[in-house]
Parts: structure tokens; sequence; C-alpha cells
């Protein structure tokens, strides 16, 4: 547990103690439930498994589906309007600020993929919008209030609406 409470210690300079996060970090405590409701998903038990998710989401303001998968190590840092979709896929080390959509293009499910693939390393600024089924590959970023609508290549930095490479 203290692990993940060092990570948020660490890339978010306002916290200095692990009480701070633990017991008043939205981002920390929509996480948590998420594992927890994630595990009750994987199991079977969905009912449950969106009570509970729904419940952090009234409680921190950050929607994370439990089909998602997350990876080690994510901070979601002044988490409030953050959704993550069902299908979304979250590589380690990652980092997520406020009013970030990861989700679909369409509500229709025809066995294709709906929602994006975020890799290793990744930083996704405030108010972002990654939507559909695109890559966004490791050590990449992506500048705040962009709108992704096409894979990122490792290492590329995106900014803008439509979101267009400049690094």
């Amino acid at each position: 547990m203290f692990e993940i409470v060092d990570d948020y210690i660490r890339r978010d300079p306002a916290l200095k103690h692990r009480y701070q996060v633990i017991f008043f970090h939205t981002g920390y405590r929509a996480l948590r439930a998420y594992r927890q409701s994630h595990y009750l998903w994987q199991h079977g038990h969905l009912f449950l498994a969106q009570l509970l998710a729904n419940r952090s989401k009234r409680r921190t303001g950050i929607d994370i589906h439990p089909g998602a998968t997350i990876g080690q190590h994510l901070v979601i840092d002044h988490g409030v309007n953050v959704v993550i979709g069902e299908e979304t896929v979250i590589g380690n080390d990652v980092t997520i600020y406020q009013g970030v959509t990861l989700g679909a293009r369409c509500a229709v499910k025809d066995g294709i993929r709906r929602h994006p693939t975020i890799g290793d390393r990744v930083l996704i600024g405030a108010g972002a919008k990654i939507i559909g089924n695109i890559h966004v590959g490791p050590d990449s970023k992506v500048g705040a209030n962009a709108v992704v609508l096409q894979d990122i290549l490792a290492g590329q930095t995106v900014v803008g609406i439509p979101a267009r490479v400049v690094s």
C-alpha cells in the first residue's frame, strides 16, 4: 500500500506526508476502489463491481469502469471529472490530470475495441480527451485539452484540437 502512496508523493510536490494521500487524495481513493471493483468484475460479480464503482464515482468525481485494465503506479492528480471507459487499457507509471476522458467514439459493441490503450510512462494533461480504439505509445505526453483521435507514437508530444505532434 505504501508503495502506491509514495508514488503520489514523488509525483505531486504539494504532498508532503503519507496521511495526506491516504485520507484526502481523491485519485488515490478512486484507485483503491477501482482495484476492488475490478477484482469483483473479473470474478463475475458484475452488479457488486458496478455498485462499488458507482459509490466511488459519487464520492470522488472520478469514473473508472470496473472492466478497465490499469497497470501499476497510476497517479490521478486533481482527479475530478476523470472518465476511464470499460475497455481502456492503461500501462504502468502513467499520470493523469483532472478532466481527462479515455472514452469511446460510439456506444455500439460490434466486436471492435472502443476505448484507447495507453502505454507506460505516459503523461495526460488536464482536460485531454483520448477517444476511440487508438494507441498512445510509451513515454508520450498529451497536452492539456488536446483531443486525440489517432495513434501517438512512442515518445511523441501532442497538443491541440485535433491533437498534432509537436515533438
